[in-house]
């Protein structure tokens, strides 16, 4: 059904997906944590930066990156000394650009879910001796578990299907940086239709399915919110 390329490309993208992923649960759990009760004179500025790549083109933010990962500039000469590898057109800048571009996925769902928490709970958890880390990864956690779900369901769709930013990062290397997205854009530059046809219906059927496993998820599990 796909060529050994196509199959490249959509374990390239699940795997791009599932490492951005898990890599922003573990910095976007505790930062949402700290973001939901942070009240001072920066908080306006945090929200829209937290924001920003749901509005900025992609291929700005890409553009950016590009420029920053460039063997020229002192990340890439410094990834390069570590490393051996350019960061530019290479899956670790595409990791790096898409835990960038899917953070807002992550963090606002978090926000959301630890602001609705009730503080009685923890006060519980304090009146019974039980220190802080205890009540985060056995009351707070637990209780928020829809909206980590959410937060995760949310950012692994949506680096599935990212285009413009792992583009102008990536570029189109087979087995390297060419995901399901650039796959697909090549199909049609060639007017091959059937296989883009075949790795469109791939993402729709997969985010259809995906988003209503999490609504249905999140209508029987958040009401105690």
């Amino acid at each position: 059904m796909f060529t050994q390329a196509e199959w490249a490309a959509i374990f390239l993208s699940l795997k791009l997906s599932l490492y951005t992923t898990a890599i922003l649960l573990v910095i976007g759990v505790p930062l949402a944590w700290y973001l939901a009760r942070y009240q001072g004179r920066f908080q306006s500025v945090a929200q829209a930066m937290i924001a920003l790549p749901l509005v900025l083109p992609p291929t700005v933010l890409g553009f950016y990156l590009l420029v920053l990962f460039s063997p020229q500039s002192s990340l890439g000469q410094l990834w390069f000394t570590l490393s051996g590898e350019q960061l530019a057109f290479s899956f670790s800048g595409l990791l790096i650009g898409s835990i960038i571009y899917s953070l807002p996925f992550t963090l606002q769902p978090l926000i959301n879910g630890f602001k609705q928490y009730h503080q009685s709970y923890q006060d519980v958890a304090t009146s019974l001796g039980f220190t802080f880390i205890h009540q985060f990864l056995n009351v707070i956690l637990p209780m928020c578990k829809p909206a980590i779900i959410t937060a995760a369901a949310l950012t692994f769709a949506h680096t599935m299907g990212e285009f413009g930013v792992v583009l102008m990062i990536g570029g189109n290397i087979p087995t390297e940086t060419q995901v399901i997205s650039i796959a697909l854009y090549e199909h049609v530059e060639l007017l091959d239709y059937q296989s883009a046809h075949k790795l469109s219906l791939i993402l729709l059927v997969f985010s259809m399915i995906w988003l209503t496993v999490l609504y249905r998820f999140n209508r029987q599990n958040y009401s105690w919110a």
